[in-house]
């Protein structure tokens, strides 16, 4: 009698409609056996997942870890994600027309934290799915919770600084400004609630992120890397570290942004002066930013607290305010 297959065996625990601690173990011998995890294999557990049955807790360790093993590890060269492996898992996730659930988060942020570049369109997708879950109060934050639609809890504040943490990790260390436009819509939405308290910062400090310290290092291109495998491989290399260099410039403010530099999160040290110059100069607002900033502001034709509060550490930190900003500037208390 002929073994059966992965699908088989699939097949079988949707119809069960609970996985196991001991099928998960058999999954990991179906996935692993030849030391090669493949998109069809992804596919069958995205596919089982979506079916909606219950699941052992060690369900939860291996799903991430076989999707980061087929994008991250399996890469050429590795850690690079390509386009079209970005678009396979966020379609992967919304096959079955739901939100995206905590588990598939968790396995999008394994793949970031993981991979030493990634296409923009996986960061901002794990940004939205958290802010969605947010506003609808249901979906990747709210598991378990008896959480109130339209309000950002503490774990919810923590969830988007994994995220903006991710990011560094995979693409470079600047906020982007469509994450700035996420964290403003979030910020829009639940302006009336009664959020928790480290928000504001968060809010605060991810759109001057984006405003104030955009220059900075990234990793190569994909096509660079592929030319230059053993540049990889230098001694420091880029793996670690990064998490905690941009959680450093993250909480220090456009100050963090140059002790975190000084801390030698760059191999090449010779890149060290053009950075600190690169950074000094993004601490003047250009034109196109505070132009930006005074519109985005103005969208729904209110200075809201968490605004202001944008407003006044821009004002500290930058050492040039744009004039266009100026009246916003004279609102401030």
């Amino acid at each position: 009698m002929a073994k059966p297959t992965l699908h088989d065996f699939v097949e079988k625990k949707i119809a069960d409609g609970h996985v196991g601690e001991d099928d998960v173990i058999v999954l990991r011998r179906y996935i692993y056996g030849d030391m090669v995890v493949s998109l069809e294999e992804g596919s069958a557990l995205f596919r089982l997942i979506n079916a909606g049955p219950t699941f052992a807790d060690n369900w939860y360790e291996l799903f991430p870890e076989a999707i980061a093993d087929i994008l991250v590890h399996q890469s050429q060269p590795e850690g690079y994600i390509s386009e079209d492996h970005a678009t396979w898992l966020i379609d992967q996730i919304n096959a079955d027309g739901k939100i995206c659930t905590r588990t598939e988060l968790d396995a999008v942020l394994h793949v970031l934290e993981k991979a030493r570049k990634a296409p923009d369109c996986l960061r901002q997708f794990a940004l939205r799915a958290v802010a969605d879950s947010v506003i609808s109060g249901t979906g990747a934050t709210r598991s378990g919770a008896q959480l109130q639609p339209g309000v950002i809890s503490d774990g919810e504040v923590e969830m988007l600084r994994r995220v903006l943490y991710a990011g560094a990790g995979s693409n470079g260390f600047a906020v982007s400004r469509v994450e700035a436009e996420i964290l403003f819509d979030l910020n829009d939405a639940t302006v009336q609630a009664t959020n928790a308290p480290a928000w504001s910062e968060l809010f605060a400090k991810g759109v001057a992120n984006y405003l104030m310290a955009m220059s900075g290092y990234t990793p190569p291109s994909r096509d660079v890397a592929l030319a230059r495998e053993d540049w990889l491989d230098q001694p420091g290399g880029f793996d670690g570290g990064l998490g905690g260099f941009f959680k450093k410039m993250f909480g220090g403010g456009v100050g963090g942004v140059r002790d975190a530099y000084g801390d030698g999160a760059d191999p090449f040290a010779e890149r060290g002066t053009s950075m600190s110059a690169d950074i000094a100069v993004n601490e003047v607002l250009t034109e196109e930013e505070a132009i930006w900033l005074v519109e985005r502001i103005g969208r729904d034709g209110l200075l809201h607290e968490n605004e202001k509060a944008l407003l006044r550490f821009i004002r500290e930190e930058s050492p040039n305010i744009h004039t266009s900003l100026h009246p916003l500037m004279d609102k401030l208390d």
